[in-house]
């Protein structure tokens, strides 16, 4: 059976379980007087069989799925004779694919090797004897746990207990896996920047000028040597990252200010929708936009007072960005806004206090902690944009702090220095899991500072 079907399967045999042992509960309580004297209500009767029936069989299910591909693949090579096995990895992994596809169809059996024809048709039986043996395994595993689930209910099985502690269990394990995936991605990325850093030294990589990754084959090439100095990628980052922001945060908190406070209800009926819009629009538009409209724009307006602007400028590439983000501030500061208790504010007013101090003193202290995180967000999507610094701002790396010029961001030479197929063994591949390193480093820093305003100001709001 496929593992979809034998899930639906599962979640019918849980159901089922469910108003089984709930039927019996409800049954047992009628001589008594009544679900009142049973110790928990029908429900968690129900919730327990139909736990005990599915959370073993998918549990074991899950291991199943996991390590099934490396069973199988060791029993088949197992199989060989010891003059076709692999010896090193790379004949492994050579041999299995060549497996797999002549098993799946994808190379014609009739122009390969026999012995490879053989093994694909031993892959065949032991993907169907396993597949068949799982299916029985984890179907009878389910159909005892329902039988023990209806056998157990009685009234005075504390069923409440049991399924609260297996759901307290199921959402500890949920909030591990988001503290695990991080770590694994700080690891993942952490070690792949050591290897960088053995190659290139963390002093040139953090305070060099020069950015040109471009590793030859041969030492006799012209630019052999690249240098990797990310000082200009840093700044330009920066830079268009401030640009967005000073666009951004201004109109952003002023729109929401405006709609949660003076706007009237049909004018906040149409402004608000009509403003999230512009987060829905997809950022390559934002790119054309900003690549074909604004940048052109600039370069007119400042050849008209005698400057010269770049056809692809962080300037052009801000004030888009920016555009884009009023949203996600305009959004989340307006939802604070609107959480802050009326009390507070008829409590101002009415001790004499205007509206707009009212804003100032009161509303903007409350709703601190949600204003900075919409900010963070904010900055983050500015930080993570590639598409309109790549059509708007250009690929070149300058160290330089006019926004008129072409410049480019740490993710836009991630996404260059991994397009197309690359190994990771040289120094220019891995620059981009250092660049990552540095991008996780630096969110990590704003999260600290944030935290560090919030909490001063709720303690003074206190």
């Amino acid at each position: 059976m496929q593992t979809a079907n034998l899930f639906i399967v599962l979640l019918v045999l849980s159901a089922v379980a469910y108003y089984m042992a709930r039927g019996r509960s409800v049954a047992l309580a009628q001589p008594l007087g009544g679900i009142r004297h049973l110790h928990s209500l029908p429900f968690f009767y129900g919730m327990r069989a139909a736990i005990w029936c599915a959370l073993p069989s998918m549990a074991l299910l899950a291991v199943w799925l996991l390590f099934h591909e490396h069973i199988i693949s060791t029993l088949l090579l197992d199989g060989l004779p010891e003059a076709q096995k692999p010896t090193s990895a790379a004949e492994h992994n050579l041999l299995l694919n060549s497996i797999e596809n002549i098993a799946s169809g994808a190379l014609s059996a009739e122009t390969s090797a026999p012995h490879l024809v053989a093994a694909a048709d031993v892959l065949k039986d032991l993907r169907g004897t396993a597949r068949n043996l799982v299916t029985a395994v984890v179907l009878s595993l389910a159909v005892i746990g329902m039988g023990w689930g209806w056998v157990k209910v009685s009234p005075k099985l504390r069923a409440r207990q049991q399924v609260e502690r297996v759901f307290r269990g199921l959402l500890l394990a949920c909030a591990c896996v988001a503290i695990f995936t991080t770590v694994g991605i700080l690891l993942s990325v952490l070690f792949e920047s050591l290897r960088f850093f053995q190659a290139v030294p963390a002093t040139e990589f953090l305070f060099g000028t020069e950015w040109s990754p471009q590793m030859a084959i041969r030492s006799d090439q012209v630019g052999s040597s690249g240098s990797f100095g990310a000082i200009p990628l840093f700044v330009g980052t920066l830079l268009i990252s401030f640009i967005a922001m000073l666009v951004a945060v201004p109109v952003g908190l002023m729109s929401a200010v405006y709609l949660a406070e003076y706007a009237s209800p049909r004018v906040r009926g149409l402004a608000k929708p009509a403003l999230e819009v512009l987060a829905g629009i997809p950022t390559v538009v934002y790119g054309f936009f900003a690549a074909l409209t604004v940048a052109p724009f600039l370069r007119k307006a400042g050849e008209g007072v005698g400057l010269e602007v770049s056809s692809e400028s962080a300037l052009a590439a801000g004030l888009v960005m920016g555009v884009m983000i009023i949203p996600f501030i305009s959004s989340l500061a307006d939802d604070v806004i609107n959480a802050v208790p009326q009390s507070l504010r008829d409590g101002s007013l009415g001790l004499g206090a205007t509206r707009s101090e009212t804003i100032k003193k009161v509303i903007f202290p409350a709703a601190l902690p949600g204003i900075v995180g919409g900010v963070l967000l904010a900055v983050s999507r500015a930080i993570g944009e590639t598409m309109i610094v790549v059509m708007a701002a250009g690929l070149a790396a300058k160290l330089t702090a006019n926004p008129l010029e072409t410049v480019t961001t740490v993710t836009v030479q991630i996404v260059t220095l991994l397009v197309g197929d690359q190994e990771f063994d040289s120094p220019k591949t891995l620059a981009a899991f250092a660049l990552g390193l540095m991008l996780f480093v630096v969110t990590l820093v704003l999260n600290f500072i944030a935290l560090r305003v919030v909490k001063k100001y709720r303690e003074q709001y206190d």
